[in-house]
């Protein structure tokens, strides 16, 4: 069923997976690049601080010498650099006391001797810069680059030098292996091994064979250290197995770790403790998601139009007919539909209907009640004008005639009264405990007729009601039973208990309701003799008055009949 509800959800739903997809999507084109900028950006700012530290902890034994260079460093990057060792204990933090705490995981390690690929690339396992006994002296230092000099003077060509980690000068871009200016000797003194260097060798060669050997490369005859080409710097051994650069790097870690400083953890965050602040979104993306959420809030604004057009157009015509309905057109209908909105049709032409049928019954009320009281008071007018002038005498026999029809008018009066107080919810009841078999009793009592046979069918019954009021429902029941009996027929009241109600009947072989007539027989002024002869029937408001006044107890009156066999009216009355 498509409710006005589900409409709304089912739309608004739509409305906003299509503005969040879209936002999002729009979102992430204009974030993309510059948090990919960002995230550069911090990763290189990131490498740089790396880089700084390792070069630090390569040229010295601990970090605490080293305080002064972080402290400008972090500056420099507008960070706040930590150090801690493998067990959480802070080596170096260029914090405060007011600083919060380190995060629970660093940004990465800084172990010369172990660098990290992610943050230095093309170094290799150990940082070059870490040379440990490879250092040279002073002496040494300044004999090869008189060397070097000389391979410029003397060899008269254009060449670059370069100074190694360890200080020794070196040709740019080329290989000591097989040097291009092996002729001039100062290019063969340049590429020898000093003191200083093969004394280092000294110290790396048995820990290089020692792990060959472990290692079972060569197996029972490995080869000597000097056989093995060795690249520049030290970075690894060239042209060899996996196994013997990996004893090579072992052996460096083993001879360089007494000369860098310790292993430690790094953590790199804004001075005040916190992760760097994210990036505003670019102006051509705010423009663009501005111009996009225009596009989106003006199709909503369109569907939102057309679906209010929808639920306007019954309103106005439900307004329209409600002004016509007030101005007394009870002919007025409104098209139904789906949803809310029909239903609030249907409830309309409901409503519509019946004040129609109200109205009609009001007009016909007027016209009944103007009926029964024309003849009554016209058979007074009528004898009185004739006693009057002189035309009849005031016998006995008149006034009992005019007073028959006095009481007939004063009952009438009578019953419009109490389906006054019904209707207005001011008919008071009395109830008291009493025994309904005696209220049966009184009833049929007072209503013997000679002609039909009125009995009763009772068992003991107590039940709290207004006595009164109920032989008046229950007499008019039996009333109207006996009229329309014929000589010879038969009526039965009857009491009963069922469950927790008092069940009261009044069968009679009376020549009973048509079909038709059965819905009707409790409306006011409605009698089975159409010609409204009141040697045949009463005023038409006894049965009104029934129903009324057992539904003021609480209970039900119904009515059950067939044509020549007879009627039974049913009242069903709560016990409490």
């Amino acid at each position: 069923m498509k409710t006005l509800l589900i409409r709304f959800f089912l739309f608004s739903l739509v409305i906003a997976a299509c503005s969040i997809a879209v936002t999002a999507w729009l979102a992430s084109q204009a974030t993309t690049g510059a948090i990919r900028q960002e995230q550069g950006e911090a990763l290189e700012t990131d490498a740089q601080i790396y880089d700084e530290l390792l070069k630090l902890a390569a040229t010295n034994k601990n970090w605490a010498d080293v305080k002064s260079q972080v402290d400008e460093l972090a500056r420099t990057h507008n960070r706040r650099i930590a150090l801690t060792d493998r067990n959480g204990k802070k080596l170096l933090d260029t914090g405060n006391e007011n600083s919060p705490p380190l995060p629970v995981n660093p940004r990465a390690y800084v172990d010369p001797l172990d660098v990290n690929p992610v943050l230095k690339q093309g170094t290799g396992k150990i940082d070059p810069r870490a040379v440990g006994p490879f250092k040279l002296t002073d002496e040494e230092y300044r004999t090869l680059h008189a060397y070097a000099g000389q391979l410029k003077d003397e060899c008269n060509v254009k060449i670059q030098i370069v100074d190694a980690p360890n200080g020794r000068p070196r040709l740019e871009n080329d290989d000591p292996a097989s040097p291009s200016y092996w002729d001039c000797l100062p290019g063969k003194q340049l590429y020898e091994l000093t003191f200083t260097e093969k004394a280092a060798y000294a110290q790396l060669n048995p820990l290089f064979e020692e792990c060959l050997t472990r290692t079972n490369v060569y197996g029972d005859r490995p080869p000597r250290f000097g056989t093995i080409r060795l690249d520049w710097e030290y970075t690894a051994v060239a042209g060899q197995p996996t196994q013997v650069v990996e004893c090579m790097d072992e052996a460096r870690q083993k001879l360089l770790r007494p000369y860098v400083a310790e292993r430690a953890n790094l953590f790199i965050t804004e001075p005040t403790g916190g992760m760097p602040q994210a990036i505003d979104l670019s102006t051509t993306g705010v423009n663009r998601i501005t111009l996009v959420a225009l596009g989106i809030l003006a199709l909503a604004g369109f569907a939102s139009w057309l679906t209010a057009t929808q639920l306007v157009r019954p309103i106005r015509a439900l307004t329209a007919a409600t002004k016509r309905t007030a101005e007394g057109d009870r002919t007025v209908r409104v098209a139904g539909g789906a949803g809310e909105i029909g239903e609030l049709a249907k409830s309309f032409n409901a409503m519509s209907e019946k004040l129609a049928d109200t109205e009609r019954q009001r007009q016909a009320l007027i016209s009944d009640v103007a009926h029964e009281l024309r003849t009554p008071l016209g058979n007074i007018t009528g004898w009185l004008e004739a006693t009057q002038d002189g035309l009849a005498e005031p016998d006995p026999h008149l006034i009992d005639m005019l007073l028959e029809e006095s009481l007939l008018l004063q009952r009438l009066v009578d019953d419009l009264h109490d389906l006054a107080q019904a209707d207005a919810g001011t008919l008071r009841l009395h109830p008291e405990p009493i025994a309904l078999d005696d209220v049966v009793d009184q009833v049929v009592n007072a209503q013997q007729n000679r002609e039909i046979l009125l009995r009763a069918e009772t068992t003991p019954v107590h039940a709290t009601a207004d006595p009164v009021r109920l032989r008046q429902a229950l007499g008019n029941l039996v009333a109207n039973a006996v009229r329309y009996t014929p000589a010879g027929g038969e009526v039965v009241v009857r009491l009963r208990q069922e469950g927790d109600s008092a069940i009261l009947e009044v069968q009679d072989t009376g020549t009973g309701i048509a079909p038709d007539d059965v819905p009707h027989v409790f409306d006011r002024f409605w009698r089975a003799d159409k010609s409204r002869s009141r040697t045949t029937g009463g005023s038409g408001l006894g049965l009104a008055i029934t129903r009324h006044l057992v539904e003021a107890h609480g209970g039900t009156v119904s009515v059950t009949s067939e044509l020549g066999v007879g009627t039974t009216f049913r009242i069903s009355l709560p016990l409490t």
